[in-house]
């Protein structure tokens, strides 16, 4: 696996720690999970919905977000 490349990951969660230029990331591993508001719909992704919440690019946490590789700033 150490052959492999690391696929491009992009990011609009800009005050993450792993958040850099063109909003790639730049975690060594990044952690999916299902999301609990999916209702096990497993062939649909489902994030913060635009007539549910406003857009935002920061977070506090990474239930905030679809990543739990999220990391604060700071």
């Amino acid at each position: 696996m150490a052959n492999e490349a690391k696929p491009l990951v992009k990011c609009s969660v800009s005050n993450c720690h792993y958040w850099g230029e063109q909003n790639l990331c730049h975690a060594e591993m990044i952690m999916i999970e299902i999301d609990r508001h999916s209702h096990m719909k497993l062939h649909e992704e489902y994030g913060a919905e635009p007539y549910v919440d406003d857009h935002q690019d920061v977070a506090d946490k990474s239930s905030e977000t679809c990543c739990l590789t999220f990391k604060p700033k700071g």
